[in-house]
């Protein structure tokens, strides 16, 4: 296993200074990301671009019906985090635990992610490949994917947030790592919940998490438990996911513990989804890291057989395999 430590603390302690430091701004544009006021930003999905030439959709329309090509992947909390997982593909460096700063408008965040999401596809106009159609109805959003960087829930306005996408009839797509249970907790009872709420489940038990994710706060596998907890009463409220992203030799492990954390919350849905060996990962994981589908499958035939939850879907492009109790009708939506 690669890992990298901090090597510019000046760099460092400026980003902490100033929430999103120029050299950092610089290298996320880069990178794809266009950024939103001081803690905000949207990147285009690669599934977005397949979509819009008709090269494919991403697993969650296979899934769940969304539309790839009208969805915005986007984030309200850029610079934060209470995790640094090693298969995390962000920067992590430069991730902090706490927020900082006065918070940005919820309506003004929704309103230039949308302007900014646009703006990026303008290329696609031109490409002969671009289906017409699709790029029409792109520049008019259906959907938010509140998960692209950082960790979502510590964006205090969150709730509002919400609120105002469901005000403009787009749907949200919200995924945390489970450390801010108390979030989870305003949104129900803001009545703010997401479309579909998403907990990323990061290891089978505490020793493989605090190992693997270096948690940068205190009681982190205890708040995961209790967001475990909170989902089981939000199932009547919402659409519920356990996410697993396994990577090989670091959490794709022990299938029967997983099995009985997701029993705690009794989603409607668990993903089995493989690491990626992309971005800044490379620098601290190997490509053996990244498990092939055959492999994701093996590993959801196992926690299937221990959680009571059957394989109803699966997307081999995308390496992620989709479990339920049984399939619904309601399981993909219409928009």
């Amino acid at each position: 296993m690669i890992t990298q430590p901090i090597k510019n603390k000046t760099h460092f302690l400026e980003f902490r200074k100033s929430t999103i430091s120029k050299p950092k701004r610089k290298d996320l544009e880069k990178q794809g990301y266009r950024l939103v006021g001081n803690h905000s930003a949207i990147k285009v999905c690669l599934w977005t671009k397949k979509s819009l030439r008709d090269e494919g959709v991403c697993y969650k329309q296979k899934f769940y019906g969304i539309n790839s090509h009208r969805c915005v992947q986007m984030t309200p909390s850029l610079p934060y985090c209470t995790l640094r997982c090693q298969w995390c593909w962000r920067d992590i460096e430069h991730t902090l635990p706490r927020w900082v700063g006065k918070s940005e408008a919820s309506e003004k965040i929704i309103q230039e992610c949308i302007k900014a999401h646009i703006k990026y596809l303008q290329g696609f106009g031109g490409n002969k490949k671009t289906n017409k159609k699709k790029y029409i109805e792109a520049k008019k959003p259906l959907h938010f994917a509140i998960s692209l960087a950082g960790e979502p829930t510590m964006y205090p306005e969150l709730p509002k947030l919400i609120k105002e996408l469901k005000k403009q009839d787009i749907s949200s797509f919200l995924v945390t790592n489970g450390t801010n249970p108390e979030m989870l907790k305003k949104l129900m009872d803001k009545k703010t919940l997401p479309t579909q709420l998403y907990i990323t489940l990061p290891a089978p038990n505490e020793q493989v998490f605090k190992k693997m994710c270096s948690p940068l706060i205190k009681d982190g596998w205890k708040k995961i438990l209790e967001s475990l907890n909170s989902i089981k009463e939000l199932k009547e409220k919402t659409r519920t996911t356990i996410r697993l992203t396994l990577t090989k030799e670091l959490n794709m492990m022990y299938p029967e513990q997983y099995a009985e954390l997701i029993k705690i919350a009794e989603p409607m849905f668990v993903e089995c989804k493989g690491y990626v060996h992309v971005g800044y990962s490379k620098r601290r994981l190997e490509h053996k890291n990244m498990p092939r589908h055959n492999e994701i499958k093996e590993f959801a035939k196992e926690l299937a057989k221990h959680s009571g939850y059957k394989m109803i879907d699966e997307q081999q492009a995308s390496r992620v395999v989709l479990l339920m109790k049984k399939d619904r009708k309601d399981r993909k939506l219409k928009f």
